[in-house]
Formats: C-alpha cells, structure tokens, sequence
C-alpha cells in the first residue's frame, strides 16, 4: 500500500493559482494510477482529475477543463495539481487519491489509497 500525504492548499481570492503536491511513500509510485478529488462543504465528493501510471492519459472534471492540469513526477513520488484561474466554487477540501494499476480511474471506487485532505479556500 501507498501512503499520501497532500500539501500546498491555502487561501486565494478569485483568479490566483494554487499547487497541490501529493508525496506518496514507498519506490512503486510509478506502479499507480493517481487522481484527485474533491468535497465541498455539504456535498458529495467529486472526481477533479487523473493520471496514469506513466502521465500519458489524464482526465478531467468538465468543471476545471483548461483550468487545472495534473502531472506526476515518478523520480520524487509525487504527483501535483495545477490550479489557475480559482473560482469561489472551487472550495473545498481536495484529496489525492492512488490506485495499484496503471490505467488511470475516475470514481471513488477505483482507488484504494486516500491522503488526509487538504484545504483550498477560494474568496470573491
């Protein structure tokens, strides 16, 4: 099993940028499928993006599409979310997610490995 561990959160006012980072454990990250979700204060969590093992396929929720980009850096464990252009919606406490397969997943179900959360407050 993977541990995850993510950093970077904070508060922004509308229009700046954050970067989320996720530190997994271990030397088999390369050998996961990550993601990253999301839940918003009185709602369900929701699927943001992912990655595949190698970084070749990512996918997105329609809500960030040109917003946000995921990436990964095997060599450090660590797998980011780029997040331009925040908008007061996209509050909420943003957790990083990895799977043991290499295709990358987008429900809830698909992972099996979870970080602690972390919060991403976005102000008017």
């Amino acid at each position: 099993q993977v541990q995850l561990v993510e950093s970077g959160g904070g508060l922004v006012q509308a229009g700046a940028s954050l970067r989320l980072s996720c530190a997994a454990s271990g030397r088999t990250f390369s050998n996961y499928a990550a993601g990253w979700f999301r839940q918003a204060p009185g709602k369900e969590r929701e699927f943001v993006a992912a990655i595949s093992w190698s970084g070749g396929s990512t996918y997105y929720a329609d809500s960030v599409k040109g917003r946000f980009t995921i990436s990964r850096d095997n060599a450090k464990n660590t797998v980011y979310l780029q997040m331009n252009s925040l908008k007061p919606e996209d509050t909420a406490v943003y957790y990083c997610a990895a799977r043991y397969e290499l295709r990358a997943g987008t429900r809830e179900s698909d992972f099996g490995s979870w970080g602690q959360g972390i919060q991403v407050t976005v102000s008017s």
